[in-house]
């Protein structure tokens, strides 16, 4: 979603849905039925009419976790600045619902997105509070695909299965972003806030979707340990979301905290190597009037490693970097593995005077 923005954490939007077709014995009991008397109209409900149950409205946040990385809370050089980031992830998820007279539903999920962030960004070179003042405003083309597979087995070991898949492509939705940062020697610090403008491709009736269908704000603070002379770095973000009510489900999700965190070392003037993680947490519950499953909370780690490289391009800086983590511990989300890849071009430091 997150994905997300997240969008963004690499899980993007489907459907929530509870098990319909169990209302207690008696009932169960009537749908044996469709075993006998329409099994395509159960594939087609296995299919579309359940989900997986995910906190975080469809397990996606607006933050995508791992957006933070080394160097985060340094100051840069003033002027503009250019960021395009390719972000991939597959990831899994399974839900599986027992029945009091036997049996069993199994959902699973399989997203699978593709996102180009595009950030253009500037600093200021005036102080302000005595920090260095950052503005930026990321917009996100992308193509998600995402495949729901649902199997029900009866008490007497039947089972039918029915699978469903969507992909979309399109733009999701804007996430400005401001700053101010602090440098005390070796020391740097930073605040920000950010936000999910809801105007990117979605549907409460899409399995795939690219925007999140619901705005949200974001706050928190960073700080970057920087020896210039080693070269060695270590950087943690931490910050808390506070999502509004989508108006096409009438679901709120509940506060998130996110925390990303990187350490890197210099190999030459030129490449850096180091390792990245991320820790995310749903620590509200989730409510409104489309919130049919109660209280419950999304949570997931991520950690891999990471390579930058430098180099000059005319009068400015470039750098490519990579990103790859593993993500385990998940709850209520989906889990598996996803990767950054992020050219950046920014004004060049000034040559340094005798």
């Amino acid at each position: 979603a997150d994905a997300s923005q997240r969008a963004g954490n690499g899980k993007f939007p489907s459907r929530t849905f509870e098990a319909c077709c169990y209302r207690g014995p008696r009932r169960w009991q009537s749908r044996h039925s469709l075993f006998k008397l329409r099994p395509l109209g159960t594939l087609v409900a296995l299919a579309l009419g359940y989900q997986v149950a995910f906190a975080d409205e469809a397990g996606v946040s607006i933050w995508l976790p791992g957006t933070f990385g080394s160097l985060a809370a340094a100051p840069v050089q003033p002027g503009f600045q250019w960021s395009t980031t390719y972000y991939h992830a597959a990831a899994t998820s399974q839900s599986r619902k027992e029945f009091e007279e036997g049996g069993r539903i199994v959902t699973g999920l399989s997203p699978k997105p593709n996102l180009i962030q595009l950030s253009p960004s500037y600093a200021f070179e005036t102080p302000v509070l005595g920090a260095q003042m950052g503005v930026a405003l990321t917009t996100v083309p992308a193509f998600v695909s995402n495949r729901i597979t649902s199997t029900l087995a009866g008490p007497r070991g039947r089972t039918l299965s029915g699978s469903d898949n969507q992909s979309v492509q399109g733009f999701g939705d804007l996430y400005p972003r401001a700053s101010l940062k602090w440098n005390e020697d070796v020391n740097n610090f930073m605040i920000y806030g950010t936000g999910d403008i809801p105007i990117g491709l979605y549907s409460k009736d899409n399995i795939a979707n690219i925007g999140t269908g619901h705005g949200a704000i974001d706050l928190g603070s960073g700080y970057t340990y920087l020896d210039r002379q080693i070269g060695n770095e270590f950087s943690a973000v931490a910050g808390f979301t506070h999502n509004f009510t989508n108006p096409a489900t009438h679901y709120q999700s509940g506060v998130d905290f996110h925390l990303d965190w990187a350490m890197s070392r210099p190999l030459s003037e030129q490449v850096s190597a180091g390792i990245v993680g991320y820790v995310y947490q749903q620590i509200g519950c989730d409510s409104g009037s489309g919130n049919t499953v109660g209280c419950f909370r999304t949570r997931i780690f991520g950690m891999g490693p990471q390579l930058g490289v430098r180099f000059p391009i005319g009068e400015m800086q470039g750098s490519l970097g990579l990103k790859a983590y593993g993500e385990f511990g998940a709850k209520n989300t989906p889990q598996g593995w996803n990767t950054f890849l992020t050219l950046a071009i920014s004004p060049a430091a000034a040559p340094t005077r005798p």
